[in-house]
């Protein structure tokens, strides 16, 4: 059977979740859930994804994130894939760790993507993890980064829970009252089959009628121009990362001759290289042949080790962290 299509666009939300193979518990401690939420961020920054809320449960997790540029695939390939090896590797084993693709229901915003994110806040409560006076203080869930803002990371935003939570404002009291909302919404029944809580995590997309009709309108437009061989999605990311690379270079006042002429493991390619890893999804195959660095597996060897590098290695990462693209 075919695999279905993932919809793209530029600003499109989804509610993106997975579980273990097997129903598995690959997140039963703490290091698990750290490791996989280090790889969201990765993920997250390389993607420009803005993430409205997320849970790492102990077999599986939930994400509500939206994705300005369109790159769903990309961004959720690599997160799995590295999260997959880096659990594999700490358990010395091998094989599928979570159960298949991920599931992904597109969320209209608003009235839908609001709703979504106290879904997830409220997934230990419903799995009894936490008690409704604890949920705040469950370090595993956006909850604990909305009341403590010092916490959060750069991609992730508050507003939308807030604002569809009444109108609250991003500061202690608005912060205070959220947490009261999620705890009286825990316990209003209609509410939450007001606000459909039941199909979340079903079906393919969370909205209102129009907007599912428009969304299959448009499902049916891509895969006709994937069977006709359109390659404008890929196309596309394709220029983003070579304009990434090109602003790079030009911040460092490097050029095809320095490419060709330097070394391969010279320092100036490996902090472009960390860079463009950094903060995009560009592969070690196509780095190393932009950057005439050898082999794929020598370029993330030399990546790896940048952190504990030279202090000039050092500078020139800097610099290129100040690169505007």
């Amino acid at each position: 059977m075919a695999r279905k299509l993932r919809l793209e666009y530029e600003g499109a939300c989804y509610h993106v979740l997975n579980r273990g193979n097997y129903r598995r518990d690959i997140f039963s401690d703490d290091g698990a859930k750290d490791s996989f939420l280090r790889c969201l961020d990765a993920a997250a920054t390389k993607s420009g994804w803005v993430v409205h809320a997320w849970c790492v449960m102990s077999n599986h997790y939930h994400l509500a994130l939206e994705t300005p540029k369109g790159n769903l695939v990309d961004g959720m390939r690599w997160l799995q894939v590295t999260f997959a090896m880096k659990f594999n590797r700490f358990r010395k084993e091998s094989g599928r760790v979570f159960q298949g693709r991920y599931k992904s229901l597109i969320v209209e915003p608003g009235d839908s993507l609001g709703p979504l994110c106290h879904y997830i806040h409220l997934n230990p409560l419903r799995a009894r993890i936490v008690t409704p006076e604890a949920l705040a203080s469950h370090p595993w869930n956006s909850l604990h980064w909305l009341v403590r803002p010092r916490e959060r990371k750069g991609w992730y935003s508050a507003d939308e829970s807030l604002n569809h939570a009444g109108g609250l404002g991003d500061f202690a009291l608005g912060r205070r009252r959220y947490v009261r909302y999620l705890q009286w919404l825990s316990e209003d029944d209609k509410e939450r089959k007001q606000q459909k809580f039941d199909q979340m995590s079903k079906g393919w997309a969370l909205g209102t009628r129009s907007f599912r009709k428009a969304l299959g309108e448009e499902h049916q437009e891509l895969a006709a121009a994937l069977k006709r061989g359109d390659r404008e999605l890929e196309d596309m990311r394709q220029e983003e990362r070579e304009v990434a690379l090109q602003a790079l270079l030009k911040c460092l006042r490097k050029g095809s001759a320095d490419i060709s002429g330097d070394a391969k493991g010279a320092n100036w390619k490996v902090a472009i290289a960390a860079e463009m890893k950094r903060r995009t999804t560009a592969s070690n195959p196509w780095l190393s042949g932009q950057l005439n660095m050898g082999s794929p597996f020598r370029l993330s060897r030399l990546v790896s080790a940048s952190d504990r590098a030279t202090c000039d290695l050092r500078k020139l990462k800097r610099k290129c962290a100040k690169c505007k693209f």
